[in-house]
């Protein structure tokens, strides 16, 4: 049995800060897949290594500064992921969700499929909606979801690389 788990990350009261977790409450809605977990990951801790130990596969989704225009989506899989984390450039959460994974690769349970969804922001001033660019966006992020776990159910389970 395949076991995936959804993360959203971000916090909801900062705007688009919240695009993670804004994308994890709209793909909750439709998912029926009891294969799949949907997490709401806040600003990332190590609290959360128990809910993602020993998984198939792994989707964090956040809000990501890459110099895009605001409500782009970027999707950066496996070790692009983990380049993405280390170099600690895109996201304030980035630094936790890193320290995440390497805790899950240390404990020997990091998810050989692991995906980074990110969602350029526009503005990260106090609201709790996000702007209409990545308001924009959050259908095409769940679509993004969908598309990788259909991929990982159909293919055969990566390898893990440390």
């Amino acid at each position: 049995m395949h076991t995936f788990a959804v993360m959203g990350i971000g916090n909801n009261l900062l705007q688009d800060d919240g695009a993670g977790i804004h994308v994890i409450e709209m793909f909750s809605r439709t998912n029926t897949d009891l294969n799949v977990r949907c997490l709401d990951g806040g600003t990332v801790g190590l609290a959360l290594m128990s809910e993602l130990a020993d998984l198939t596969g792994l989707i964090a989704v956040d809000a990501m500064r890459l110099k895009k225009p605001a409500g782009t989506v970027t999707v950066v899989q496996g070790a692009d992921m983990d380049v993405q984390l280390r170099n600690h450039c895109g996201s304030a959460h980035e630094v936790g969700l890193s320290d995440l994974m390497d805790a899950l690769r240390l404990s020997d349970s990091l998810p050989p499929r692991r995906a980074l969804i990110g969602i350029e922001p526009a503005d990260i001033g106090w609201g709790i909606e996000p702007t209409p660019a990545v308001s924009a966006a959050l259908p095409k992020a769940v679509e993004c979801i969908q598309a990788l776990l259909e991929d990982w159910t159909l293919n055969k389970p990566a390898e893990n690389v440390a």
